[in-house]
């Protein structure tokens, strides 16, 4: 049954990133097609991801206080939502303010989905049955580098309708493993009133958000520095197109490239658990924050496409590791009342950072070019590394003083 649980965690997480690889990833790339300016696009992901912003503390809230609803019928439910919402992406041919309203909603709920998915990992867990949540999530990587570099060549023969098909397709097998996964449960758990009953003995009474933000104040510091790490990671992944054209790339070379960033985290999500034996999630997430740094600034300075898959080499010790770091820390530090929450801020964090890229990085692509943003992308991340250099070791300290 652990394998089992393992593989279909793995699945999920898999055609989750396949649905962020078809329809956000190649974002600029539809909505270029449609007639959108950079601009335009930096408003309508900024405008996605605020929404996303508050959209996550309410599902974060409702899965950590609910007793009726689990994680895996909020995710089912919303994906369904999610693939009606993607095939209306099809009534538009060209650029038109519901087209745009239409998009803002797909990518704000997708990306609130994040969190939770995230969490899955830990909410199978308390079941019984050991979750690898670093290998769930490599698989996710190599899904959504499989379908980058597949679909980065749909587009060039078919065109820009290719992108929500492929969504589509993916929330399908989405809504599959997630079943299949709650059959599992409930074949292992005859009575689902075991998983909420030792689930409630670990995590005691859930706290609302005002007192989470107040018990953890560090935690809260840290995942501003997140916000400020990320910036430059939101501008790679939102603008990418733009920044390889200026050194000569193309549409495809795009989607090689995603593949090729995605390829380069397996490793370290895969053996994180490995790597977390040796080392401290605290030491882990400042070195990620430097191999952050040392790859954006790589990037200002590529002057072809090459130069830019040698700066990429720095994913290998920056995305995983940060990642599965922060998520392993939240898991760590807080009551398990608080998990989802936590959770959800250091995903509301990344998605800040996606609304300040999407804005600026819009604005200053029309403005003045891909150089500048590179450059400020640089600085923002060298400021968050900082953040994360202060404030993280304050969050272990705090969460034992707590218990003393």
């Amino acid at each position: 049954m652990t394998t089992l649980l393992n593989l279909f965690y793995g699945a999920i997480q898999g055609s989750y990133w396949m649905y962020y690889g078809a329809v956000l990833s190649f974002a600029s790339v539809f909505l270029l097609g449609k007639g959108y300016t950079n601009s335009e696009i930096g408003v309508i992901l900024a405008a996605a991801n605020i929404l996303a912003v508050l959209i996550q503390p309410l599902l974060a809230d409702a899965a950590d206080r609910s007793k009726r609803i689990s994680l895996i019928h909020i995710v089912g439910s919303s994906s369904i939502g999610l693939a009606a919402a993607t095939l209306s992406l099809y009534l538009f041919p060209v650029k038109a303010i519901a087209l745009s309203v239409l998009f803002v909603i797909i990518a704000a709920l997708h990306t609130s989905l994040q969190p939770l998915v995230n969490s899955m990992a830990f909410y199978l867990g308390r079941s019984g049955y050991r979750i690898n949540f670093g290998i769930a999530r490599s698989g996710g990587s190599i899904a959504y580098a499989v379908l980058c570099a597949i679909l980065g060549t749909l587009v060039t023969i078919y065109g820009i309708n290719a992108i929500p098909v492929t969504g589509v397709l993916m929330l399908a097998f989405l809504l599959i493993f997630l079943s299949v996964t709650s059959g599992l449960l409930k074949k292992a758990l005859p009575s689902q009133e075991v998983l909420k009953d030792k689930t409630s003995e670990e995590k005691g009474e859930a706290i609302n958000l005002l007192v989470f933000v107040k018990r953890n104040m560090p935690f809260i510091m840290f995942s501003i520095g997140i916000m400020f790490v990320f910036f430059q990671n939101s501008v790679l992944n939102t603008y990418l197109l733009q920044i390889i054209t200026e050194v000569g790339g193309t549409s495809s070379q795009l989607g090689r490239l995603f593949s090729f960033m995605a390829l380069l985290e397996i490793p370290g999500l895969f053996f994180f658990s490995k790597i977390r034996s040796r080392f401290s999630c605290q030491f882990l997430l400042k070195l990620s924050s430097v191999a952050f740094v040392l790859k954006i600034f790589l990037v200002f300075l590529a002057d072809t496409v090459s130069f830019i898959y040698l700066a990429y080499l720095f994913q290998l010790i920056s995305f995983p590791i940060f990642l599965s770091a922060a998520i392993h820390l939240v898991d760590e530090v807080m009551e398990k009342g608080e998990a989802v929450k936590g959770q959800s801020f250091v995903t509301g964090m990344i998605t800040m950072s996606t609304v300040f890229a999407s804005l600026l990085g819009g604005v200053i692509l029309d403005i003045s070019g891909a150089s500048l943003l590179l450059i400020i992308s640089t600085a923002t991340c060298v400021f968050g590394t900082m953040i994360v250099f202060f404030s993280v070791d304050r969050i272990r300290r705090k969460q034992q003083n707590r218990h003393l």
